[in-house]
């Protein structure tokens, strides 16, 4: 069966490691997307950095010869808008790294988003070779004459996101948006079911932020993070972008 029009794409993301970092509102002004304002939690801003698997993608039902896995690195932060229906709050890029060109060159194009092409690579480790049981994430690259990576060490149990917790926030998005600096404001949806979550134990970044973000997120992105987490991850399908500014 063909998937309806509005369905953009399908796929699987997969152990995702998230580590979050308080940022000064005033560094993410330029990135704030026509339409939209910086969303908070308890009065403070954040940026995510993301590395996730990205398996069995399919562009409008189609799967891509040698695109439809691969790993990814975003680093993101929050926006919301006022609709007819209420807040509908959205995830913002940065930037995102992704090894495949195909992939940086279709996401410029139909969401403007910010893709740099670079090899990719992740390492989970199980504990004591249990295949339900992660002790360790890694998702590193090569840029810029150096390598580059981050990395969670978790262990317990896996549980869906407390009510009004830091976690929530930060995972239970269902919309991106894209824009800024004097462009037009696309919006897409974002459908997934609830996660579950492993708080990390240690969690590690080691990179040449000004290379990577730029030299304003340096302090940002040097600090320990305010948490980080393993979100275990789910089928996922994006929706077609809409322009609404």
């Amino acid at each position: 069966m063909s998937l309806p029009d509005s369905r953009f794409l399908t796929a699987q993301w997969r152990n995702l490691a998230v580590l979050n970092f308080e940022v000064d509102p005033a560094v993410l002004g330029p990135y704030v997307p026509a339409g939209t304002e910086l969303d908070m939690w308890q009065g403070r801003t954040f940026l995510s950095l993301v590395g996730f698997q990205f398996l069995k993608t399919r562009v409008w039902g189609v799967s891509i010869p040698f695109h439809s896995s691969f790993d990814e690195v975003n680093l993101r932060f929050y926006v919301r808008r006022k609709t007819a229906e209420g807040w509908r709050r959205a995830v913002v890029f940065i930037r995102e790294l992704a090894p495949r060109r195909a992939v940086a060159w279709t996401a410029r194009l139909l969401f403007g988003e910010n893709y740099l092409t670079v090899p990719l690579r992740h390492h989970v480790e199980l504990a004591n070779g249990d295949p339900r049981a992660i002790a360790r994430v890694r998702y590193s690259w090569r840029f810029a004459g150096r390598q580059h990576h981050l990395e969670l060490t978790i262990s317990g149990a896996g549980r869906p996101a407390c009510a009004g917790s830091l976690e929530e926030f930060i995972i239970e998005n269902y919309w991106g948006c894209s824009g800024g600096a004097g462009r037009g404001t696309i919006e897409y949806r974002v459908e997934h079911p609830p996660w579950n979550l492993w708080p990390a134990r240690e969690s590690r970044f080691d990179a040449d932020v000004t290379r990577l973000y730029g030299e304003r997120f340096v302090e940002s992105l040097s600090a320990p993070p305010a948490c980080a987490f393993l979100a275990d991850g789910s089928a996922v399908t994006l929706y077609r972008p809409v322009r609404i500014a």
